[in-house]
């Protein structure tokens, strides 16, 4: 049987997807098995997946009903547990694509440093090519304390990583959020005493100008803050790693609020308006109870949850 399984979560992206799975297929490691899950799409995706697993016997393909990319995940994951002896994970999304070592790499990497995940860089791209430095390749050590600081993303996505498939014995995506992946990576890099990351781009992130980022503000992105709330709660023996986490959840609240300028409804946006200035100022007042008093020092932030105090406030400054 294989040594990794790569899951491929997939939904509509049937002009895509031939450059991600030739990607995954043209990898110099050959002992891996790809599990393709058609989550329900409704072009061609589907039908180009059974193609491939009629080519290559490496390829399996699962069919459901439209449920998100978390079950997507999920799927994938409950069949390497119950059909493969494989003893790594790797996920790869459908509008992305490898670099041919990049499994080489991490497996080697894991083994060799003799830990359960491992990491490589990445390349935010519409179609650019992967072409790592020679410096890019030596193996760095990170505490995942310092990676999730400063490797924010890298910290949150699932891909980019191989898994030992232990790490996900207990451990699944939840399922009908945006937001899956807020909630699982950093509990995963947080179980190890040290991430090995080889720097080098070895995964292509897709910038795909209709992302969900892309898109105007719709109410469920504040589904993130379900699992911030989650992460406040992780973190709350560690006064630094709180105070990160509580800096970042603030300036997501915040930029919602910009953000939701762009909502195409405005009742919605009045609504969600409100909403999110009184969720900022119990943010800030949380902060204020935990200590993190140079919190009340961003002016924009606490303009925006009350603009008369802070009007006063400013004044106060101004004279002292």
């Amino acid at each position: 049987m294989a040594e990794i399984s790569v899951i491929v979560p997939i939904f509509n992206t049937e002009k895509l997807l031939p450059r991600c799975v030739g990607s995954i297929l043209a990898q110099s490691f050959r002992d891996f098995e790809l599990i393709l899950v058609d989550d329900g799409s409704t072009d061609g995706s589907g039908g180009l997946c059974d193609a491939y697993a009629a080519q290559d016997s490496r390829v399996r393909v699962l069919h459901q009903k439209n449920s998100g990319v978390g079950a997507a995940r999920n799927a994938g994951l409950d069949w390497a547990a119950a059909n493969s002896d494989s003893g790594w994970i790797t996920f790869v999304d459908s509008d992305d694509w490898i670099h041919p070592q990049m499994l080489s790499c991490l497996l080697e990497t894991a083994k060799s440093c003799h830990v359960s995940i491992s990491i490589c860089g990445y390349l935010e791209t519409e179609n650019g090519p992967l072409a790592p430095e020679k410096n890019q390749w030596s193996v760095e050590r990170w505490k995942p304390s310092d990676f999730y600081r400063q490797q924010m993303t890298l910290a949150t996505v699932p891909w980019g990583k191989l898994y030992a498939k232990a790490c996900f014995e207990t451990v699944r995506y939840p399922v009908g959020t945006y937001f899956d992946d807020e909630y699982v990576t950093y509990r995963l890099l947080f179980a190890q005493e040290f991430l090995p990351v080889v720097p080098a781009p070895l995964y292509a992130y897709y910038w795909n100008p209709a992302g969900l980022t892309k898109k105007p503000w719709n109410p469920r992105r504040l589904e993130v803050w379900d699992a911030y709330e989650q992460q406040v709660a992780f973190f709350a023996g560690d006064p630094e790693m709180l105070r990160f986490r509580y800096r970042e959840y603030l300036d997501n609240s915040y930029a919602q609020l910009l953000e939701v300028r762009s909502a195409p409804n405005a009742q919605e946006r009045k609504k969600s308006d409100r909403y999110i200035r009184r969720r900022l100022r119990k943010l800030i007042r949380r902060a204020w109870k935990l200590g993190f008093i140079e919190f009340w020092m961003d002016y924009d932030m606490l303009y925006a949850c009350s603009p008369v105090s802070t009007k006063l406030y400013r004044f106060w400054l101004d004279r002292k």
